[in-house]
């Protein structure tokens, strides 16, 4: 059943080349929207809060503050519709899985 599962996703799946990051970096990702016949790119800046998976199943979620509001969103990896993924900023953190970022305010809500 293994084999089955790898050979579809070495077969199917797009390998796309995107940069290595982690947990507490800050990263730009930009992916297609498509409304009725239009199609435009639409770009989410946000410190990577977790990554988890493997494979096709790897996803990552991203936090960013928009108007006071904290706003997380989840990308898979292998998502058609992600055109370009940039790393704008690497932050330190000990951890991989930064829960703790929800609940901080203004300074303490940056990354080292």
């Amino acid at each position: 059943m293994q084999s089955i599962i790898k050979y579809v996703e070495n077969k199917f799946i797009e390998n796309k080349n995107f940069p290595v990051f982690n947990s507490g970096d800050t990263i730009t990702v930009l992916f297609e929207i498509k409304e009725g016949e239009k199609t435009r790119i639409q770009s989410f800046k946000g410190i990577v809060i977790k990554k988890k998976g493997k494979g096709i199943n790897k996803t990552f979620t991203i936090r960013k503050i928009s108007l006071g509001i904290g706003v997380e969103r989840i990308f898979y990896i292998n998502q058609p519709n992600i055109t370009k993924i940039a790393v704008n900023k690497i932050g330190k953190c000990r951890r991989s899985k930064i829960y703790y970022f929800r609940f901080l305010k203004g300074k303490k809500a940056k990354m080292r």
